[in-house]
């Protein structure tokens, strides 16, 4: 069922973020959100992004290695994503998101423009990138990804 969706790319310094029509056939970016170095992840920032553009779904893009291996990117984004799934009703899913800076970085290029000082605009791209393949295997019955659980739900009870 189509709905609008919210995609993350998760950087060191700048969290991409792209959402969905309603219909769930186009991805288009939709600006970042920085990181402060050695501060809490910026969920409650990132929920009120998903609040202000009327998503009902969101998905993370999880950074493994070419190989497809887990990486500590990749652990860091899986805790995020269980802590911000813990704060919502909305569905939070991890997607593979192997080449899509690369794929971001291209399309510039190829467009004849530069990266130099739009590094943001590559991460929103690159979110956007990610999206649309979420979109494309919605629309092919396909679900991409894994379910996030929240932590609340993760943790065992200390009864």
């Amino acid at each position: 069922m189509p709905r609008r969706t919210l995609a993350i790319d998760w950087g060191d310094r700048r969290i991409g973020l792209a959402v969905s029509d309603a219909l769930g056939l186009l991805a288009s970016p939709a600006g970042v959100v920085t990181r402060r170095v050695g501060k809490r992840p910026p969920i409650a920032e990132l929920l009120r992004h998903a609040d202000a553009l009327e998503v009902e779904a969101i998905v993370f893009g999880l950074p493994i290695d070419p190989a497809g291996n887990e990486t500590d990117r990749s652990r860091e984004v899986r805790d995020v994503a269980a802590r911000l799934a813990s704060r919502t009703t909305r569905p939070v899913r991890l997607v593979d998101e192997r080449f899509t800076t690369s794929a971001a970085l291209r399309a510039v290029r190829e467009q004849g423009g530069s990266t130099r000082g739009r590094k943001g605009d590559v991460d929103a791209l690159a979110a956007a990138i990610l999206l649309e393949q979420v979109l494309q295997a919605e629309r092919g019955g396909v679900e991409l990804g894994e379910a996030v659980i929240p932590f609340a739900a993760a943790e065992p009870s200390a009864e």
